[in-house]
């Protein structure tokens, strides 16, 4: 299986380090969300993939072997700064874009055109991108990245500005490209919609790696609350040893135990009290995970 290896990745500007030896793997086939605060230092790594910055230590492996110039070049890349020309009709443009990694310009005509219209924008395609919304701007510059059949796609916040609707079709163009086994990596803002696509998460802090897994390991990794119902007010919850009330809402409560035997706690003087109606695990969030492992 193709995959997009990240090595022991560092970049220094002057005395800061940006990027602080990060390692991970974009497997092919799989939908690889890349998250973090704005100056985690995802943006510096892509650019470094893709060989727009150069790399001050560790290395970028590309199917099992160093990435080449040659690679790079059969990748879709959709940089965080747009690259769009503003005065210059949306197709023409694309066109030309796509000439320049090799596609012959009937090909790439046919292609853009597709693409525009499985993201709704056939009848603007000869609309200057500046006459467009931004919202469509951005389907136009992912157009871009997905021309051409790319073998690994390196996309910097591509969900963004998009409505409901683009982004369902996009997300349907990327799992065309991950059933063939291209690896995707994406950053994003937008925990919800990571947490809805991804089969992997990288998260970033500080310019290091602080948490790497599919979205079920990363929950089972995190801390696990639990959720009771009862009849009384539960605010007695607050005084069984070993538990932490999260927020207590009348008879319900949501807590995290410190082990297995301050469940039992909980279980037994909730009993004690009344009907229990119930008492289970409520694994956290991408959103929690996300500032458990970045506060």
């Amino acid at each position: 299986m193709t995959s997009l290896e990240v090595h022991d990745l560092t970049r220094t500007f002057g005395d800061r380090r940006a990027v602080d030896g990060i390692s991970f793997t974009a497997t092919g086939g799989l939908l690889t969300g890349f998250v973090g605060s704005n100056g985690a230092g995802k943006t510096t790594t892509m650019r470094m993939i893709m060989g727009v910055l150069a790399i001050s230590s560790g290395e970028v492996r590309f199917d099992g072997a160093p990435v080449t110039r040659a690679d790079r070049r059969t990748f879709g890349y959709m940089p965080e700064e747009r690259g769009l020309y503003p005065k210059q009709p949306a197709l023409e443009q694309l066109v030309y874009l796509a000439r320049l990694r090799g596609i012959p310009a009937t090909a790439a005509r046919t292609e853009a055109l597709d693409l525009l219209d499985r993201l709704g924008l056939a009848d603007r395609a000869k609309d200057h991108v500046e006459k467009l919304s931004l919202g469509n701007q951005q389907r136009v510059q992912i157009v871009a990245a997905l021309m051409g059949t790319p073998r690994a796609l390196v996309l910097d916040e591509p969900f963004s500005g998009l409505d409901p609707t683009a982004v369902d079709g996009m997300v349907d163009l990327l799992r065309e490209h991950t059933a063939r086994g291209v690896p995707v990596l994406f950053s994003s803002h937008q925990l919800d919609l990571v947490e809805r696509l991804c089969e992997r998460l990288v998260i970033l802090r500080s310019g290091q790696v602080v948490a790497d897994g599919t979205p079920g390991d990363l929950q089972e990794a995190g801390t696990v609350r639990h959720r009771l119902v009862m009849d009384g007010d539960a605010g007695w919850v607050r005084g069984v040893p070993g538990i932490h009330a999260v927020d207590v809402d009348g008879p319900v409560a949501l807590v995290e135990a410190a082990d297995d035997a301050a469940v039992q706690r909980l279980l037994a003087t909730a009993v004690e009290r009344g009907p229990v109606h119930e008492l289970s695990p409520v694994r956290p969030s991408l959103a929690q995970i996300y500032r458990e492992v970045t506060a």
